[in-house]
């Protein structure tokens, strides 16, 4: 049987370890940002490329300020930004780009033809 004192000295071994071994900077050629449900996602700097990463930059301006000292928090939960990244990661169409921006500002987009307002589903497979 272990002894208390013995357990005490393991657990804060390890979390020595653990403290060590997790970085809080991000690698070069990417930064963090975090999601209003506080995860962390660390993203390449070409994705500032992107228009949909572009105003997600700018929604999460308007709602939250510019952070100083704190780390920037965009507007969306972890589950929107897992799919995001993976879009990202993907080709991605330029008219399919305009309808996630027009979705996420919701204005208008140019690719509902005839002038009909029609709401549509939004599916991206694989």
């Amino acid at each position: 049987m272990l002894r208390p004192r013995k357990i005490l000295g393991m657990a804060r071994k390890w979390r020595r370890q653990v403290a060590n071994s997790v970085s809080m900077t991000a690698d070069k050629g990417h930064f963090v940002v975090y999601t209003v449900d506080h995860s962390r996602f660390v993203i390449p700097l070409h994705y500032l490329d992107n228009n949909i990463f572009r105003e997600l930059l700018k929604m999460s301006e308007d709602e939250f300020g510019l952070p100083t000292n704190k780390p920037i928090t965009l507007p969306c939960d972890s589950s929107l930004m897992n799919y995001l990244v993976s879009v990202f990661e993907r080709a991605l169409t330029k008219e399919f780009e305009a309808l996630l921006i027009s979705v996420a500002t919701n204005r208008p987009n140019s690719l509902d033809q005839g002038g009909e307002n029609r709401k549509q589903m939004l599916v991206y497979g694989f």
